[in-house]
């Protein structure tokens, strides 16, 4: 048995292995490129160097050159050439090194990526994951600290994922690449070493198009995605020590959304708090609040809120705290929610 038979065997008999969210990414990447050799990868420092968080570690060693390429700094050049690869059989992976770069690659996301099927009547599909590092939290500049998913889930013909844990990296990450259309595939890097889960490396994808609930409750709702998962999970806890049942879920892919679950844990909660980092204008909360008030005012026992970034550009390090939602915020959020006129318990 050769070298790269052994490592394949060794891989499908792999035992859980505990894993940090960038760890579950590049398991993930390698488990897809071993199974379809139509995946590839490409992107900026991808391969010599393994990707700036080291996501793609190892894939140009086992993989090669042909299949891990490293590109120009040119986001317009990434998503483009990924397009074209995508529409002639191959299964492109591709990476922008932090979300506050990809917007050079708009015009190809959103003029092409996301019609192709639309556009040639069927002919012709677009299986493409665009890869971005995204969210605040590690004290780094601006553009590199950004969560601008609404811009892109306002788009038709594109799915926006988020994985909020490792486990859910893992297989909502296989999921993208074997989906037939695109998708933008955003990884809060935050929390990418903040903590450790058992994945096994078996290959089985989770759906995409679906929340998770993480928590069973009955008094309210919190809803949430990526990193701020962990302070709602956190402020779900103290509530519990308050004698408030919470309800959590991940939304993890933010277009589409699953309303249904939604609106199926709203109408027995009664009511909804939505936890998100990006920018309370305009954002995915309004969207899911939005909704809820339209089909379920009569079940709602207060109105819906959102716990919300600030509309502002992510400031520098000393404040950045500040910006996001914390636990605290979220707790004065849901014990007002409570306490509100005509929805106490």
């Amino acid at each position: 048995m050769n070298a790269v038979s052994q490592i394949q065997t060794l891989d499908v008999a792999e035992e859980v292995v505990r894993r940090n969210l960038v760890e579950a990414v590049n398991c993930a990447l390698h488990r897809a490129m071993q199974d379809d050799e139509n995946v590839v990868v490409l992107g900026e420092d991808v391969a010599l160097n393994g990707g700036v968080f080291r996501a793609t570690e190892g894939l140009y060693e086992r993989f090669g050159y042909k299949r891990v390429i490293d590109t120009p700094l040119a986001e317009a050049l990434i998503a483009g050439v990924a397009i074209g690869m995508s529409t002639q059989g191959l299964r492109p992976v591709a990476e922008i090194q932090f979300m506050g770069f990809i917007y050079a690659a708009m015009e190809q996301l959103v003029s092409h990526a996301s019609r192709m099927r639309n556009r040639t009547r069927g002919r012709l599909s677009c299986p493409l994951v665009i890869r971005a590092p995204f969210g605040g939290g590690i004290h780094a500049p601006e553009h590199h600290s950004e969560s601008t998913e609404a811009l892109f889930a306002h788009i038709p013909g594109l799915r926006v994922v988020i994985p909020s844990s490792p486990r859910r990296a893992y297989g909502l990450l296989l999921a993208a690449i074997r989906n037939p259309d695109p998708v933008l595939f955003l990884e809060p890097k935050r929390i990418y070493r903040a903590s450790h889960q058992p994945v096994m490396d078996d290959g089985e994808a989770l759906p995409l198009d679906t929340c998770f609930t993480l928590r069973q409750g009955r008094d309210l709702t919190l809803v949430s995605w990526g990193a701020s998962v962990a302070e709602t999970l956190e402020a779900a806890d103290d509530l519990r020590g308050k004698g408030i049942e919470a309800e959590v879920i991940d939304v993890a892919t933010v277009s589409p959304l699953d309303m249904d679950t939604l609106y199926q844990s709203v109408a027995r909660t009664g009511r909804c708090c939505i936890v998100h980092e990006a920018a309370r204008n305009g954002g995915i909360g309004a969207e899911i609040a939005a909704s809820l008030s339209e089909h379920l005012m009569d079940l709602l026992k207060a109105p819906v809120v959102r716990v919300t970034g600030f509309d502002t550009i992510m400031p520098y390090f000393r404040n950045e705290d500040q910006y996001m939602p914390s636990k605290a915020r979220i707790l004065e959020a849901a014990l007002a929610l409570m306490n509100a006129p005509g929805g106490a318990a």
